[in-house]
């Protein structure tokens, strides 16, 4: 008797895809306990405050495309430690390369409540950001997420070598991640986030409507669909 014929194996190209959508299609959900771990100090009277009407973007958030022409903006909620955003960054920065003349890509911190490091690391990115360093920190963060994501322990000093060796002014910046200016930059794009629906990560809002992404190539068509 003949065996059953064996499909062949899924290509890597393939895999990669398969994965992030199945990272996507599990994200977990964000509960009001995060919000209140987050926001449990109270910032002190100087500090910029939360503000409790929702807005899509505010000044303060991070643009990283400047089209000469905006015909379209692409927000993203987004967690350092979420290996579904992990998944979902080379395909980001594929689509930034290809609509960053057209579309404003902006991104929001979002530090899901079962991420233990997310926070602190939301608060050194934004801390290197107010040196110039954020797409840099940024992008150490995806890069580095599997040797501090999932982890007991605060990953806090880890991050403050990645800005040393961003060559930034360390006094400077251990007093930007200490400062309830920089933590009411998270929680002002966590309660922003929670009031406009957001329930995991990574969440897109395409011209202020939240996306509901099926794969890559529906993606790419919305962004196209909007850019015209």
């Amino acid at each position: 008797m003949n065996e059953p014929e064996k499909a062949a194996p899924a290509g890597p190209a393939k895999k990669t895809r398969l994965v992030i959508w199945i990272l996507l299609g599990v994200v977990a959900l964000v509960g009001v306990v995060w919000y209140l771990v987050f926001t449990a100090s109270k910032p002190e009277p100087a500090a910029a405050p939360v503000t409790s009407e929702a807005k899509l973007v505010r000044e303060n958030n991070h643009r990283v495309t400047d089209p000469a022409t905006e015909k379209a903006q692409l927000v993203e909620f987004l967690d350092f430690e979420c290996e579904a955003c992990l998944a979902m960054q080379p395909v980001v920065e594929e689509l930034k390369k290809e609509f960053g003349d057209r579309i404003t890509f902006v991104n929001r911190y979002f530090p899901l409540p079962a991420h233990l490091n997310s926070a602190n690391a939301a608060l050194a990115v934004e801390a290197a950001a107010q040196q110039g360093k954020y797409e840099q920190m940024y992008a150490k963060m995806f890069e580095t997420q599997a040797q501090w994501g999932e982890q007991k322990d605060s990953k806090a000093p880890l991050f403050r070598t990645y800005a040393r060796d961003l060559g930034l002014d360390m006094e400077k910046y251990d007093a930007d991640v200490a400062s309830e200016e920089t933590k009411a930059v998270i929680r002002q794009d966590i309660t922003d986030g929670t009031a406009l629906g957001v329930q995991g990560t990574p969440t897109f809002f395409l011209n202020g409507k939240i996306l509901n992404l099926t794969s890559e190539e529906d993606f790419r068509q919305q962004l196209s669909d909007a850019s015209k």
